[in-house]
């Protein structure tokens, strides 16, 4: 079953990206490096609740 998930930058906060996830095969919080606009370069975005 894919579930629709937030992603939030480590560290600013922010909260830029939606993307979905099959939980069946990635129970664990999803961790992703997107570009974030405040900081002008890649940064980790971490699945949030």
């Amino acid at each position: 079953m894919r579930k629709n998930i937030t992603l939030e930058c480590v560290e600013t906060g922010e909260r830029l990206y939606i993307t979905s996830k099959n939980t069946r095969n990635n129970p664990d919080r999803l961790e992703l490096k997107k570009y974030s606009q405040k900081l002008r370069r890649k940064a980790i975005f971490r699945e949030t609740k």
